[in-house]
């Protein structure tokens, strides 16, 4: 079926390929004046390279629909929990485009580059700052590497003192998914502990596991479950007490930006999910960046390379430090993802020291909002106020056959993309929603609203439309099983057959 002419109408969209005008070319280019050079020769193609006949309009217009078809944080509200875009000003990608940023070549003399270095520089102070962890080093590209980075550190730190033998985290069962695997490829072993019935870290639990063989706690605060963990203070002394450090995950900072610090609750190393809390769009899996921030003990160990300032402030100059003795080295080329980092700097610079608090003021707002609209409807596993972001269940919905993923589809066809739904994974039929700190109460409203009629439907039996959901998009339910185990990544213009299909 070709696209509909008219706007707003979906049809289904056909693949370029089969777009494509048998006879017709884009792009004509010229053959070549004389035969290639044999080394060249060899790696000409030896058939045509199949790319669909097809003009520029027909392009463009193939992309544009496809576009819109897709939800955006600017075509609405985007509740996904514990991974959610916040707020992306467009001034700010103008900021990370200026030609005078963005075409410095990174491997210039830094004689040249001395607005980058400052303003680099003065995003290590502001997020070290924030933190409550002095030292920061800005090289790595996502979360997921700054964990790494900084197990790196805390394995480099132990060595250092002659206690190599200790290669054992723990790690919470509420942590994010990743910190395991960061532990592991920094050369150690997990241990998990199993959380208390309040969703928080169980102090018993964790006393059990601490001995001389332990290198580090991973812990996420506010952890996956949108809960704070209230004995955080503790939980630190009883770790440092047995002569491990404690990571924390600092992907949930927007809970705690401007409030209050993790390095002041005795968190010795963290991370900061720039890409997150301070301003890049990363929908797709990237771009990301993941500074990290660490105590005094630590500091030696830090990636190189990173800046330094020189000088006073009238005559300030900045540095490159390449090498140090005691680093773990190189983790990035260059000095990270420069592009992020701007993004993040020049968030912060609007925000300022006197209101960068309502970052995390509004986000546990919207939260807490929510959740005290949702709760009797749907079964909040953990009592008390949540932080940035509410967890829910679907227990109450389950007797009536309705399942978590049957609400996020119903969700689909009310006009909301869903929430976060099984996960986290301590918690069965888990919906896992965050507002952020930067949506009204209209459409927090109008969110659960959606919701609340979901509630109702399954209380009056009323599960059809929830079962069959969602019916408006242009595509329906999918076998996201086989989609994730057999994807179709690759056009083929043979038939597939009845097997290959599944």
């Amino acid at each position: 079926m070709k696209p509909s002419a008219v706007s707003g109408i979906q049809h289904e969209e056909p693949l370029l390929f089969e777009q494509a005008h048998a006879e017709s070319a884009a792009i004509a280019l010229p053959g070549l004046d004389a035969e290639p050079p044999a080394a060249l020769a060899a790696f000409a193609r030896q058939a045509p390279a199949g790319i669909p006949g097809l003009s520029e309009p027909e392009v463009v217009r193939h992309f544009v629909r496809l576009s819109q078809w897709n939800h955006g944080i600017e075509t609405g509200f985007y509740p996904l929990g514990s991974c959610t875009m916040k707020y992306n000003p467009r001034v700010n990608e103008q900021v990370a485009r200026l030609p005078g940023l963005a075409l410095l070549h990174p491997e210039q003399p830094e004689e040249t580059a001395q607005g980058l270095l400052g303003l680099l520089f003065d995003l290590q102070q502001w997020l070290g700052e924030i933190a409550g962890l002095p030292h920061v080093t800005l090289q790595p590209a996502a979360g997921a590497h700054g964990e790494l980075t900084g197990m790196m550190m805390i394995r480099a730190w132990h060595a250092s003192r002659g206690d190599a033998k200790r290669r054992k985290v723990l790690v919470p069962d509420s942590a994010h998914g990743t910190n395991p695997a960061s532990a592991v490829l920094a050369g150690m072993h997990t241990v998990e502990l199993k959380s208390a019935p309040n969703g928080r870290i169980d102090l018993d639990v964790l006393k059990a596991h601490l001995d001389d063989e332990t290198a580090a706690l991973m812990l996420t605060n506010p952890n996956t479950t949108g809960m704070f963990e209230s004995d955080i203070a503790e939980i630190c002394r009883l770790v440092h007490e047995a002569g491990g450090l404690v990571y924390g995950d600092g992907a949930n900072l927007n809970a705690l930006v401007g409030v209050a610090r993790p390095g002041d609750m005795g968190i010795d190393c963290l991370h900061i999910n720039v890409h997150k809390t301070f301003s890049t769009p990363h929908g797709g899996g990237g771009p990301g960046a993941g500074p990290v921030a660490v105590c005094d003990a630590l500091a030696p160990f830090l990636p190189v390379p990173r800046i330094e300032k020189v000088g006073a402030e009238d005559g300030a100059r900045y540095r490159i430090v390449r090498e140090s003795p005691q680093s773990i080295g190189p983790v990035f080329g260059g000095l990270g993802q420069v592009g992020v980092l701007l993004r993040a700097a020049a968030y912060i610079m609007a925000f300022g020291r006197e209101h960068l608090h309502r970052i995390a003021e509004d986000a546990v707002l919207n939260a807490n909002y929510v959740r005290a609209r949702l709760e009797g409807a749907f079964h909040a596993p953990f009592p008390g106020l949540c932080k940035h972001e509410c967890l829910f269940t679907d227990e109450y919905q389950h007797r009536h056959g309705v399942k978590t993923l049957d609400i996020a589809k119903r969700l689909i066809d009310l006009g909301f993309h869903p929430m976060t739904v099984y996960f986290p994974l301590i918690v069965h039929g888990a919906m896992l929603i965050e507002p952020t700190e930067t949506e009204s109460r209209e459409t927090l409203d109008a969110f659960c609203d959606a919701m609340l009629e979901i509630a109702r439907q399954c209380e009056a039996g009323e599960v059809e439309d929830i079962l069959n959901a969602p019916r408006l998009p242009i595509r329906r339910r999918l076998d996201e099983t086989q989609a994730a185990r057999r994807p179709v990544l690759v056009w083929n213009d043979r038939p597939t057959t009845a097997n290959e299909a599944g």
